[in-house]
């Protein structure tokens, strides 16, 4: 049962961090010092999408799966909780590009706009 709700956690976090890693750019606006926490995040994101790399999430949400007699599952954490959501079709490297694009491309707007308003009210370093 603990494995169980603990693998349920997992999989809660992991969409919170996948939200974070998309929009969490827009936190930016209030608090400036989560551009230490965001970049990074944004980044990883990024290269798991471009250079299909296995999230560490996914596996420890598999292996307690597995600790609590449940079966874990092939594939990364995109590919099995939200591709049969959004791309019934399944996966594939071209739309990994594309999500990983997005995450580029909506970051890159924020920052750009973050960077033009910390300039124009003289901020000189971000904390």
């Amino acid at each position: 049962m603990i494995y169980r709700m603990a693998a349920d956690g997992l999989v809660l976090f992991h969409s919170l961090f996948i939200i974070f890693v998309l929009l969490g750019g827009l936190l930016l606006l209030k608090w400036r010092a989560l551009v230490w926490l965001h970049v990074p995040a944004a980044m990883w994101g990024v290269a798991v999408e471009v250079f299909h790399l296995a999230c560490p999430l996914t596996y420890w949400e598999n292996l307690l799966r597995l600790q609590a007699g449940q079966q874990g599952y092939a594939g990364g954490y995109v590919e099995h909780y939200l591709l049969p959501v959004i791309y019934p079709a399944g996966l594939t490297a071209g739309i990994q590009l594309v999500l990983g694009s997005v995450v580029l491309l909506i970051n890159g707007a924020v920052y750009w706009r973050l960077c033009r308003r910390w300039r124009r009210a003289g901020v000189q370093a971000i904390p």
